[in-house]
């Protein structure tokens, strides 16, 4: 069977469970040398050092880093760490991730921060550690993992689904700032029965969704071969990918009401046929002059 990561050098952050430790697991054993990530978790008996060393057990190479995805120098250290012994980093997976559930009418601030700065801010840490080294090195994979609550919403998770969003946007940026590089930026949602899913799905439910069923999504998308600005959805053995896409929708000129014009037309606008996803965020503009008759003159 082929080894799709041979040589490559892996970090996952909050891999001492869940999701991110399925993930780690499945990039040791298709040859990546993993650094496992999770907060506290380089001492005997904490998670994410129990990780590094079962794969060590099994034949991989892996070592322990404890942490916090949101100090910067702390993720500093531990790309330099992952550098110092293996001399480079080619993969990037912010898997790291909390959860403050309440409706947005009860959530204090600094539950939505705090969610925030360990989705968003962490992942920003960790992948302004590694882009210097794969811009220099000319090859870097990196994926965030975003959200169906991010995507489509969900109740009582505003700030979740912020971060969640959030990272769509940060991976669509640097997926056009690292092409030049060989930099491949993807994000992951996932479907998972973890700690963060206990008492809101069935235990039935919980069964069909296995963290090690995601994980083959993550390996595609650090590959050599992969995709770059894709959102891969996964979960239960089931792949699907997302879009953030743009309608044709209606122009309207000097019209002499516009916005009785824009409420009356909701549902042209809203018309999905020949909808287009956007290589950029001028495309906007592009299409917006182009239906006033005029053409982008970018500066």
């Amino acid at each position: 069977m082929t080894r799709y990561l041979e040589g490559r050098v892996a970090i996952v952050t909050g891999a001492g469970s869940g999701l991110g430790r399925a993930h780690a697991f499945a990039l040791a054993k298709q040859g990546a040398k993993v650094v496992v990530n999770d907060i506290n978790g380089r001492h005997q008996g904490a998670p994410g050092r129990e990780v590094a060393d079962q794969i060590v057990r099994e034949g991989g190479a892996a070592i322990a880093d404890g942490g916090d995805v949101r100090d910067m120098e702390q993720m500093e250290a531990m790309v330099s760490r992952a550098v110092g012994e293996w001399g480079r980093v080619d993969i990037l997976v912010n898997n790291a991730g909390v959860l403050r559930d309440k409706s947005f009418s009860k959530m204090t601030i600094e539950d939505f921060r705090f969610v925030i700065d360990v989705h968003l801010m962490g992942a920003v840490n960790c992948t302004k550690a590694v882009w210097e080294h794969m811009r220099a090195q000319r090859y870097g994979r990196i994926v965030m993992t975003s959200s169906s609550s991010g995507l489509y919403g969900n109740f009582g998770q505003s700030n979740y689904g912020a971060a969640k969003m959030a990272l769509v946007g940060l991976m669509q940026t640097l997926s056009l700032e690292g092409e030049k590089y060989g930099i491949r930026v993807n994000c992951l949602a996932p479907s998972a029965a973890t700690a963060m899913t206990e008492g809101v799905l069935s235990p039935k439910d919980l069964e069909g969704l296995s963290p090690e069923a995601v994980s083959p999504g993550v390996v595609a998308l650090v590959a050599e071969q992969a995709p770059t600005r894709m959102i891969l959805l996964a979960g239960a053995g089931s792949f699907e990918a997302a879009n953030i896409t743009m309608t044709q929708g209606i122009h309207l000129g000097n019209a002499s009401d516009p916005v009785t014009q824009i409420l009356q037309r909701l549902g042209e606008i809203r018309d999905r046929r020949d909808e287009v996803v956007p290589g950029a965020g001028w495309d906007q503009y592009r299409l917006e002059l182009s239906k006033a008759g005029l053409l982008l003159e970018e500066a």
